[in-house]
């Protein structure tokens, strides 16, 4: 099982940035897809993840309406997209996984989750 996380970089203040995450070595069917982030200093955040049987979707107060997470059926692949992005978004973004359904209200907590992917850094500055 793998998750690849990738399309991080540098960007602008208020600029836009799309990550990416392609799983392989199992089908994300059933699966509940999320992205975390770790910011130098902070504690790890829950940002946004997905029910892939019904696309019931959360995101974190703090990118709900700037951050959209959707996927691709064909290419197995999940994505975040990110648009007006602060400088507070810093940090490294992790894909991670869970092969079962899972609740909704449940969405936010790492534990639940079974795989997770390398990171891939955001950095946001002028």
């Amino acid at each position: 099982v793998l998750l690849q996380a990738s399309g991080g970089g540098l960007v602008q203040p208020r600029g836009s940035l799309r990550l990416s995450c392609k799983a392989s070595g199992f089908t994300l069917d059933d699966a509940a897809v999320a992205w975390f982030r770790l910011a130098p200093g902070k504690e790890r955040e829950f940002v946004s993840a997905m029910r892939w049987g019904d696309s019931a979707k959360r995101y974190a107060d703090s990118v709900k309406g700037r951050f959209t997470i959707s996927r691709d059926n064909a290419k197995n692949t999940v994505y975040l997209q990110m648009n007006s992005l602060k400088p507070e978004d810093t940090a490294v973004y992790y894909c991670v996984a869970r092969e079962n359904n899972l609740i909704v209200g449940a969405f936010g907590q790492a534990k639940m989750y079974d795989y997770w992917g390398q990171g891939t850094l955001v950095t946001v500055s002028s």
